[in-house]
């Protein structure tokens, strides 16, 4: 982890008015926010979003679009009037902007991925923030992010940075909404996000934005599965941010005791594409999760969906729990054939280059996800 590096995640009600278009003194603000970091000797990486509430005014839309090409209209547009306003704010202090855009299919390929992050390693020594945003005008439905949060938490994994900053319009996690009732309690610190705090989590609460408290705990549980602290809550007066940095800020923070994976890791739990599902029994289980040990044929009771030697696939409990996932060195046949016997048993039946289904240096345990 770099001690120094900060990602911050800004949303859409952030940099947006009531109605939609955008608030150029929210910019001015947060540009303001990210230079007393800069010069403070942190780096920067920016994930906004923004950009179709930015631009569907500027299209003559008189409410956000509904429509996937409307939408991508509009953000073409906004992603423009966007970097227009960072810049402008940001110049004036002598830092320069990179935009970024990315989908999930450069996460999902370990090369893009690598190049993303060299990309954006050369940007920071050189004293440029990268602004990063989803690339909403060549992104499908299928293969969205679905929100700037996740976006967020797997850069930060990416970039290994120390901490990841959500900036949301609620200051922080409560027990229930305080808006409406005024005695609900905040969380100040969460060390494991169990399913006692999902459930205090709420939906999206503006209409120009599309991620509630629940798609920031989900981020929030990545960012600390890949070692790096989280915080969400509001940036709302000077020096808000660099008082989060420091531990004084108004939201939750989410402390993780967890190391940063090593990149493939983050790959495999983080962005692959499981092309097939493997069912194994307690005792796999305990030894995938509490032991550390490969996965061996006979611990498995049943393979789902087709795949090959090299492919990833998912691995569940008999609740159909996922537990993790991992490259498989069987292909779905063979793994048919030998599910649930023994060493000696699958080297009489099959040839396999690897007697483990998964080994344990190509799996990755996504329990606490």
């Amino acid at each position: 982890m770099n001690e120094q590096r900060i990602v911050v995640k800004i949303g859409s009600s952030s940099l947006t008015s009531e109605h939609g278009g955008l608030n150029r003194e929210q910019v001015r603000f947060f540009a303001e926010e990210l230079r007393t970091l800069r010069q403070a000797g942190y780096q920067i990486v920016l994930v906004t979003s923004g950009a179709v509430a930015a631009g569907f005014r500027q299209m003559g839309y008189e409410q956000r679009p509904k429509l996937l090409h409307e939408k991508q209209a509009a953000a073409a547009v906004g992603q423009a009037l966007l970097m227009q306003a960072y810049q402008e704010y940001l110049l004036p202090y002598g830092i320069s902007a990179a935009q970024i855009l990315l989908t999930r299919q450069d996460f999902a390929s370990r090369k893009r991925g690598h190049n993303a992050y060299m990309t954006i390693e050369e940007l920071l020594k050189l004293g440029v923030i990268p602004i990063v945003n989803e690339n909403d005008t060549v992104s499908i439905d299928e293969l969205k992010f679905g929100d700037n949060d996740t976006l967020s938490a797997l850069v930060a994994n990416l970039v290994h940075a120390s901490q990841l900053i959500i900036v949301t319009d609620m200051d922080g996690l409560y027990t229930e909404d305080p808006r409406k009732n005024p005695h609900a309690t905040r969380f100040d610190v969460i060390e494991q996000i169990t399913d006692e705090i999902y459930s205090y989590a709420g939906g999206a609460g503006s209409a120009v934005g599309t991620g509630g408290m629940r798609s920031k705990l989900d981020a929030a549980r990545i960012a600390m599965r890949g070692g790096v602290k989280a915080f969400v809550g509001r940036i709302a007066e000077p020096h808000d941010l660099m008082k989060t940095v420091q531990g004084d800020g108004r939201g939750t923070y989410f402390e993780t005791h967890q190391h940063g994976l090593p990149v493939k890791k983050q790959w495999l739990g983080f962005h692959s594409t499981p092309l097939g599902r493997v069912v194994v029994d307690e005792g796999a289980e305990q030894a995938l999760l509490d032991r550390g040990s490969s996965l061996l044929p006979a611990g498995v009771k049943s393979i789902h969906g087709e795949f090959h030697p090299g492919d990833v696939v998912e691995v569940t409990n008999l609740r159909g729990e996922v537990l993790g996932r991992g490259i498989v060195n069987y292909d779905h046949e063979q793994l048919s054939q030998v599910a649930g016997l023994s060493t000696p048993d699958v080297l009489k039946r099959c040839e396999v280059s690897r007697i483990e289904v998964i080994h344990r240096d190509e799996w990755v345990t996504l329990r606490s996800l």
